[in-house]
């Protein structure tokens, strides 16, 4: 019994003492370089065991190895014996390890590691964190899109862990985010350097179709381009360039977000200082049409100052049209100014105030009871529009087309494109109406017609039509109507039948009516008349006489 709990006590000891000298395979051990031959090296991990390494996993990446005989360093034990008797030791492996252990480490510390990108793959790089393969996505090499990384190669340099797995072996860094680091505090130390209206030189670094970022030595600010000059810039590539130095003031900084507004104009002379005095009201001055909209168009006095020219002050007859129909971007025109808001910095033009009115002008040389002459432009339910001279129109109202047709029945005789005649009745100028008449000619050629005849005389007249009431005749090319009861003296014979159209009769003229255009006539009054004279000159009644021989008389005298 007691030389077996020897035996046991023995072998297990002897067990004991195996485990403690012999290092576990799947661990770091320290070893010693005893030869380098054939692009390895031998290293000895002790227990009587070498192993063999390539040299390449002693190098940096981009760098030769740099090891010598008798040089200890440290290696990973896969397994303690492999197929020619030797230990299977790897000097990555090892560094791999140690370089974990450490990168955890900064991770959990939020530290920055140091690397170097060593080569490119798909959707970013890789880097070599010291034994440790990272991968650095493209939108983390640096603050803006890299175009050539080749000067960024195996160059060390700091990193910021963003993620790490150790099971599955993945690492992702982060360049921009200490490139940011820096250039907050960079930004932080310029920013407390500049104040507000301090006019400072910078550098044009990129441009946008809202500005330009300019670079003032670490810290970028923006230069909008409402602010680059006081006329109107539509893009800012107009007047910078990229690379360009240029002088800006500080108009604004934000101490929280960083930002910087800056301006060119306000180095420049304000043209509004002097806007009253050089634009005084009711002053007609040439700009030239730099923006068209809906609304109207704008137009510039001098560089700086822009001025309106609303929808409504553009063309004294173009209504509810685009301003684009009537001027163009770039036009050269003359405007008046109509009014300045200095507090608003807005100028009120007109353009169709540097023009005479139409309707004034219209008035002036066609007063009332001018003939015109003039295309039927537009047709109505209540009259004729009718073009006039100056690109305005006047109207003809049904009542005024026709002395004999009802005004629904007259203007169904027009046609719009028709060249017609009438005659001004009235100019409003204010209304902007110029109302016409038709009708009117009638009484123009009436008035011609009747010319030196008056009330009493004798003419000599046409039936065209017996009617019961009476006979309608015509007199130079005006029409009237003699009643029954002025067709004769002796009611016997005030019979429109005995009348025939053709006929041609003598009437005395009763009344003349321009603006009904009536000619009164009795072929009765006449007859008195003639009977009055015949007594007159012949005898009366009293001295015996006939009136037939009076008549007879008279016509006898006349024959």
């Amino acid at each position: 019994m007691c030389a077996k709990a020897t035996m046991e006590e023995f072998e297990a000891l002897l067990n004991e003492s195996l485990d403690i000298d012999t290092p576990n395979e799947g661990s770091v051990v320290k070893g010693k370089v005893i030869a380098i031959e054939a692009g390895q090296a031998i290293i000895d991990v002790g227990y009587k065991m070498e192993g063999r390494v390539d040299l390449k996993e002693f190098a940096n990446p981009g760098e030769d190895a740099q090891l010598a005989v008798g040089d200890e360093v440290e290696v990973y034990l896969d397994r303690v014996e492999n197929a020619r008797g030797e230990a299977s030791i790897s000097r990555e492996k090892a560094r791999r390890e140690e370089a974990w252990d450490r990168l955890e480490k900064a991770y959990a510390d939020e530290e920055r590691v140091e690397g170097a990108i060593f080569g490119r793959v798909k959707g970013g790089f890789t880097v070599d964190l010291g034994g440790a393969v990272a991968f650095l996505p493209g939108s983390q090499v640096d603050v803006r899109p890299v175009r050539d990384a080749g000067p960024l190669m195996g160059l060390k340099q700091p990193f910021q862990i963003l993620k790490m797995d150790r099971r599955r072996g993945n690492i992702v860094v982060s360049r921009r985010a200490i490139l940011e680091e820096s250039r907050a505090e960079q930004r932080a130390e310029v920013i407390a350097n500049l104040t507000e209206g301090q006019t400072v030189d910078g550098v044009v670094k990129n441009i946008t179709e809202y500005g330009a970022f300019v670079d003032l030595g670490g810290v970028d600010g923006l230069l909008h381009v409402t602010d680059m000059a006081w006329r109107r810039v539509n893009h800012p590539s107009e007047i910078l360039s990229i690379g360009e130095t240029v002088k800006v003031q500080v108009i604004k900084i934000n101490k929280d977000s960083h930002r910087i507004s800056l301006g060119m104009k306000q180095l420049q002379a304000d043209p509004w200082d002097t806007v009253t005095d050089k634009f005084p009201l009711g002053s007609v001055h040439n700009g030239r049409v730099t923006n068209i909209t809906d609304y109207g168009a704008f137009v510039e006095l001098e560089a700086g100052v822009e001025g309106l020219v609303h929808v409504s002050e553009m063309s004294w007859t173009k209504k509810n049209v685009h301003p684009g129909k009537i001027v163009s971007t770039s036009q050269e025109v003359d405007v008046m100014v109509l009014e300045i808001d200095e507090a608003k910095r807005r100028v009120s033009l007109g353009l169709k105030q540097t023009m005479r009115n139409p309707w004034e002008v219209f008035a002036e040389t066609h007063p009332s009871g001018t003939v015109i002459e003039g295309e039927v432009k537009n047709i109505t339910e209540f009259g004729l529009f009718i073009g006039l001279e100056g690109d305005i129109d006047g109207m003809v109202h049904l009542s005024d087309i026709s002395w004999d047709a009802r005004g629904e029945d007259a203007i169904q005789d027009f046609r719009k494109g028709d060249v017609v005649k009438a005659v001004v009745q009235d100019v409003d100028v204010e209304k902007e109406r110029i109302s016409l008449s038709i009708k009117s000619l009638e009484n123009e050629h009436m008035a011609e017609a009747v010319d030196g005849v008056k009330r009493g005389s004798i003419v000599t007249v046409e039936v065209t039509a017996i009617e019961d009431g009476g006979v309608e005749v015509e007199y130079n090319g005006v029409k009237s109507f003699i009643r029954r009861s002025d067709l004769a003296r002796d009611r016997q014979d005030q019979r429109p039948e005995r009348f025939q159209v053709g006929d041609k009769v003598d009437a005395r003229v009763t009344n003349i009516d321009t603006k009904t255009r009536r000619l009164g006539l009795s072929i009765k009054a006449r007859e008195i008349a003639e009977e009055k004279e015949a007594i007159d000159q012949y005898g009366s009644s009293d001295s015996g006489a006939s009136l037939g021989d009076i008549l007879g008389a008279a016509l006898k005298r006349d024959n």
